[in-house]
């Protein structure tokens, strides 16, 4: 039964290639109802995951743990004696460049969900768009079952949860993520596909303290460990319960604050 376990969970996947791969893409109708029906099992799931490090890191390290087939896609080698460690690959690509975007899509052969957690900087945000942008529109065309985003508190309805000197100095970057938060989920409201928003409050790289917390409420606002953000994150990607979701990601015991309700997975 093992051996056939394998041989099923191999013959649905393929090493990256540079090679164009035929995608036969259904109608609306059948997408939208094969939406509102997915299935995604831990256990044999492909996912692309974007992102330079940090969160992307940890939610490759962890969904490997899961037993799914990862791909990570890096911009440059620095981090892929790293992540291909894990068994996990590495199509190189740049967000910002539609073909190759297109190009590691093309070179899986089943995408089932694909978790963003690119970001830019105060000086350079173009990422936080347009970079989103070209993974969401090519998670589209490839018929993806879920999209989970990771932007941050301040974008959309939680711009005033910072405080008004925190948002002003994070706004070039948070201006851009609330771009790619809203295709997102015009994508999602069209059937498209099912995404979750994560919107993480200040992200600390140090141990992961187990305590962080889900939360509807946009006003809610804090710090959490760049782990914690990753463990939430695989959470609600196999939850149907955070289907086309906006959640807050905090640690009140880093920053107690204001009492919130955490959202139940």
């Amino acid at each position: 039964m093992q051996v056939q376990r394998l041989a099923q969970r191999s013959a649905r996947v393929q090493p990256f290639t540079s090679g164009k791969v035929r995608v036969v893409r259904p109608s609306r109708q059948l997408a939208a109802r094969a939406m509102a029906s997915y299935e995604l099992d831990p256990d044999n799931a492909s996912i692309l995951v974007c992102g330079g490090g940090g969160v992307a890191l940890h939610v490759t390290r962890k969904l490997k743990d899961m037993g799914s087939w990862v791909w990570m896609m890096q911009r440059t080698d620095v981090r892929k004696a790293e992540i291909e460690k894990m068994m996990a690959f590495v199509p190189k690509g740049d967000a910002l460049n539609k073909e190759d975007v297109q190009r590691v899509f093309d070179g899986i052969e089943e995408v089932d969900a694909v978790v963003c957690t690119l970001g830019g900087s105060v000086a350079d945000p173009r990422v936080d768009s347009e970079g989103n942008i070209n993974i969401i529109e090519a998670a589209i065309k490839k018929g993806v079952k879920k999209f989970v985003l990771v932007t941050s508190v301040g974008c959309g309805d939680s711009k005033a949860a910072p405080g008004e000197r925190v948002y002003e100095v994070l706004k070039p970057v948070l201006v851009e993520k609330d771009k790619a938060e809203e295709v997102l989920k015009a994508a999602g409201s069209a059937g498209k596909l099912v995404y979750t928003i994560v919107r993480p409050g200040g992200l600390l790289s140090d141990k992961a303290t187990g305590s962080a917390i889900l939360t509807e409420d946009a006003s809610a606002s804090g710090a959490i460990q760049r782990e914690d953000v990753a463990t939430l994150v695989c959470k609600a990607l196999f939850s149907k319960k955070a289907d086309n979701k906006v959640l807050t990601a905090i640690d009140p015991t880093i920053r107690p604050g204001p009492e919130v309700q955490p959202f139940q997975l």
